[in-house]
């Protein structure tokens, strides 16, 4: 969160103010405060919250390389390589060379992070169901269908997975 409760008093919350009325705020200040919530789950099942993406990428796509997987997750690459050795050393991912190029690498999962990604991703669904439903109006569908289409024309991409 950019401001505490106190400092966003001073701020007019929203009305009038620039920064609380500035769409790049508000997206930032909300997934922040939603993602919050769902990573208290996180870190109950033993994860950071780095750990927590790589697993999500993997799932969705497993034996993805460094740099992917980097871009994906929203971690910086040389960060994300000590994240992937501490995540091995766990047991949860296995690094092996490309098959078609040994000097790549790629990641993937092992059963027992396959497992885990696997309930997390139950409980992240179940959590982005109840934010969902916080969205005035019964629009959460509209919102989610709003910002992935978004998220194509700003990526270029077709979906956001």
């Amino acid at each position: 969160e950019y401001f505490g409760k106190d400092e966003r008093a001073g701020m007019g919350e929203g009305k009038g103010g620039f920064v609380t009325d500035y769409t790049l705020f508000l997206l930032a200040s909300v997934s922040a405060l939603a993602s919050e919530e769902f990573h208290a789950q996180v870190r109950a099942e033993g994860l950071r919250v780095p750990e927590w993406r790589v697993l999500a990428c993997l799932n969705d796509r497993d034996g993805q390389m460094v740099t992917h997987l980097a871009a994906l997750s929203l971690i910086e690459q040389s960060r994300l390589t000590r994240i992937i050795a501490q995540m091995e050393t766990r047991g949860l991912v296995a690094r092996r060379a490309d098959p078609e190029d040994g000097r790549r690498v790629r990641v993937f999962l092992t059963d027992g992070g396959r497992n885990l990604a696997a309930r997390l991703i139950t409980q992240a669904r179940a959590h982005e169901a109840a934010f969902l439903d916080r969205v005035p109006g019964g629009r959460g569908s509209l919102l989610k269908e709003t910002l992935s289409a978004l998220y194509a024309r700003v990526t270029g991409d077709q979906s956001p997975s």
